[in-house]
């Protein structure tokens, strides 16, 4: 009958082995399977400890110095249990003060790990995916948003119109409103430069009430003329991109967390009060890990103090000007698409060059029309007492001179376009019948009428075939239909 024997039981035998028949160590080990090492183990094991030696033992350390020590690990639970809402990094900036050394950042969140405090979830992006940036000194710029979904104990829904320093991440405004409409918004804004002073700059989203630049009519709201009256250089985010305005989306998310989603109140009134000392709060006692783990006070009183008279959007509504007259002239886009306005360069479209477009300025901005169609809109550069200069006489239109190269020649068609290796471009259908040069330069196709330049386009043909139109400068000859 068959035995299975204990593993303990198979290396006493292997040993006895060696010690008994004195057999080599490296047959015994090739009979039992194992390497030759692990039988000088067994038989030193054996001899120092007997037959209960040989049963396996933990491979755990005897020490390990850099584990927690339980003082340590203890504090770490107590203040994650009463602060919920502390992460390893605001934990590790509380144990410095305490003890010296102090674990690592990863160690206090293995630690919270283990005690099933947080779960482990992983980023959904890497902090290096992101481009940080920070302006040197308080004051320099203030970040700006609005806030919604905020709830009185009712249900009726407020918004908070919210405001940052960039460098310092002081809170200097944090206004709740009824409704986010342009003058709560701008109201806000007031009381946040009466109380603090005046940026050199404000950083905004494209929303409504910030600017009228994407509106279909675009025109300058209220917000854009408190900071033109106060000197502020008003700046706007790519559209979707709130990364830009990173700060402010932070704050936005630490009030949620701490105020707005555990504070429920009866009254905006009494919410105003309540929001105005967890600011007081935060501006003063609590430590901010993006600049060094210091109160944003301590970064925000380092500004300049500056005499300031701040002065509304609305200082001009008591006075009655004149409506003011219609200012337009007239450019000829160039070949790289822009055109000048009073020494200042602005983008309109290589599709458009060598066309004529009628430049308007009104409410501070410079509209390009092209047919009576509205194709660009530019905030002017230029300085308000220059703006007489529109009502001179307009600029003579000079069609822009055509690079040097090789030309061939083609005619245009019925449908206003030619055609060069293989593909059509574009000319205009007044053009029919005529014949036009074609020029290669870089990756553009310039067609020329008369020696002037009329067309430019973005080279869409294949480059295989370049050498085939070039090598025919009057094009394919046409076939002969002639019946013999």
């Amino acid at each position: 009958m068959l035995v299975e024997l204990s593993m303990v039981e198979q290396r006493y035998l292997a040993v006895r082995e060696v010690l008994d028949t004195g057999a080599s160590v490296t047959e015994i080990a090739t009979r039992y399977g194992v390497d030759r090492r692990t039988v000088h183990r067994w038989v030193v094991r054996y001899a120092n400890g007997g037959l209960g030696a040989l049963a396996d033992r933990s491979s755990k350390p005897d020490r390990c110095p850099h584990q927690l020590g339980p003082i340590i690990e203890a504090r770490i639970i107590e203040m994650r249990r009463i602060h919920p809402g502390w992460g390893p990094r605001t934990i590790l900036s509380k144990l410095r003060r305490e003890f010296d050394p102090v674990p690592s950042r990863s160690a206090i969140y293995r630690c919270l790990v283990r005690q099933g405090l947080i779960d482990p979830t992983a980023r959904r992006r890497k902090r290096g995916d992101y481009k940080r940036w920070e302006r040197s000194r308080s004051m320099e710029l203030w970040q700006m948003d609005v806030v919604g979904r905020i709830c009185l104990s009712d249900g009726t829904q407020l918004s908070a119109v919210t405001g940052i320093d960039d460098h310092s991440r002081f809170c200097v405004i944090a206004k709740l409103v009824p409704r986010a409409t342009a003058k709560p918004v701008c109201e806000a804004l007031v009381e946040g430069l009466n109380r603090h002073g005046v940026p050199e700059q404000i950083l905004t989203d494209n929303g409504k009430v910030f600017t009228g630049k994407l509106m279909t009519r675009p025109a300058t709201v209220l917000f854009d003329r408190i900071c033109h009256n106060n000197g502020i250089k008003h700046l706007l985010t790519a559209p979707y991109s709130p990364t830009t305005t990173g700060k402010i989306e932070r704050l936005h998310r630490t009030m949620r967390k701490e105020f707005f989603d555990v504070t429920v109140l009866d009254s905006i009134e009494e919410a105003q009060l309540h929001l105005d000392a967890w600011v007081r709060s935060s501006n003063h006692d609590r430590e901010h890990q993006g600049i060094g783990d210091v109160a944003p006070i301590k970064r925000f009183e380092l500004a300049e103090p500056r005499s300031f008279d701040v002065i509304s959007g609305e200082v001009e509504t008591n006075r009655e000007p004149a409506a003011p007259a219609k200012r337009t002239v007239t450019r000829v886009v160039d070949s790289s698409g822009r055109i000048g306005v009073l020494t200042f360069r602005y983008h309109v479209g290589r599709y458009l060059s060598g066309e004529t477009v009628t430049v308007e300025n009104r409410d501070g901005l410079l509209h390009v029309f092209h047919n009576g169609v509205l194709v660009a809109s530019h905030a002017k550069r230029h300085l308000a007492d220059d703006d007489a200069k529109f009502q001179g006489r307009p600029r003579a239109a000079r069609p822009s001179r055509p690079t040097t190269g090789n030309e061939v020649h083609r005619i245009i068609d019925s449908s206003g376009s030619v055609s060069f290796a293989g593909t059509a471009y574009r000319v205009s259908n007044k053009y029919k019948g005529r014949e036009a040069g074609v020029r290669l330069v870089a990756d553009t196709v310039q067609i020329t009428l008369d020696g002037q330049l009329v067309r430019t386009h973005k080279a869409r043909h294949d480059p295989t075939k370049e050498f085939g139109a070039l090598a025919q400068p009057n094009g394919k000859p046409r076939r002969s239909h002639d019946v013999a």
